[in-house]
């Protein structure tokens, strides 16, 4: 059961000026929770800001600056967020970088991997010190479709062995997924009321990339009614996550449709060995020994 009320709630939401990011805030703020959109560009992110109080001028929502492909930034935000907030409800580790030529974060990583997921795994261990005070507090981090047939290359993190984008991202989605499942575990295994849960909004309008021509081709615009669902469908898996009462922690939410691809959002059981306990656990290691951010559970 959603909660109608998050009143006096505190929200962290990565990437939150656009897309599905942008829709969680809108609602979550709706339902009156102090929504803080931690994004990479300022000016996108005021806007942002502008837009969700023309529509909703009671809403209480802030921009703070947090690029989650330099470590550096992902430590000033949080000892920044713990100087001004003495609680944090929902982290929703949302933004993500999708199928871009090589490149690399600030820090040397590989971009999609360095970006979807070690960005939000040393975000999260560095904000655990609040989420463990705060009673009910969760994480929420998406994943998406394309981590079904992926998988974790550890001799090539770094694509300096070769470079597919999409193979990449299908890696980091399902970095985002494992992380998700794991973080959950040990919660549980420490006895912390926090709860992980993970989710993907399917294929929503804002995955749809323009064939670098500028604007989607007409052809396509035709079919996406057809393949995608818009960005306010998208998001409520988010929603979902981060605000149903009956989650318990280590779910998967996804569109119920066919294939899981659009529809409402409900609890999704991923493929047969996706939560593969090696493979989990050389994840998380290795992601502490990258970010040099150890979770204090």
């Amino acid at each position: 059961m959603l909660k109608d009320n998050l009143s006096r709630q505190t929200v962290i939401i990565t990437g939150a000026n656009s897309g599905i990011g942008y829709e969680a805030a809108r609602k979550l703020s709706e339902k009156g929770a102090h929504v803080i959109l931690a994004v990479r560009n300022e000016q996108k992110g005021k806007a942002a800001v502008d837009s969700i109080l023309q529509g909703n001028s009671n809403a209480s929502v802030e921009m703070m600056k947090l690029d989650l492909a330099d470590l550096t930034s992902v430590r000033n935000f949080s000892s920044t967020f713990i100087e001004k907030f003495h609680q944090l409800h929902i982290l929703i580790n949302n933004a993500g970088v999708m199928i871009p030529p090589f490149g690399k974060t600030k820090d040397g990583f590989e971009l999609q991997f360095g970006s979807n997921h070690l960005g939000h795994f040393a975000l999260t261990g560095l904000l655990l010190p609040l989420l463990k005070k705060t009673p009910g507090s969760r994480v929420v981090t998406l994943s998406s479709i394309a981590h079904r047939g992926a998988a974790i290359d550890f001799d090539n993190l770094d694509g300096s062995k070769g470079y597919k984008a999409m193979r990449f991202y299908g890696q980091s989605k399902l970095a985002n997924l494992l992380f998700a499942k794991e973080l959950d575990n040990r919660f549980k295994e420490h006895g912390i009321e926090t709860i992980s849960v993970a989710c993907h909004p399917g294929i929503s309008n804002t995955n749809l990339f323009n064939l670098g021509k500028g604007e989607t081709p007409k052809y396509l615009k035709g079919l996406m009614k057809w393949f995608s669902q818009s960005a306010a469908m998208g998001a409520l898996p988010t929603i979902y996550a981060a605000a149903d009462d009956s989650l318990t922690g280590g779910e998967y939410i996804g569109p119920d449709g066919r294939g899981n691809r659009k529809g409402y959002p409900a609890i999704e059981i991923p493929a047969p060995g996706v939560y593969n306990e090696e493979t989990i656990t050389r994840l998380w290691t290795v992601s502490e020994e990258l970010t040099g951010v150890q979770f204090d559970f």
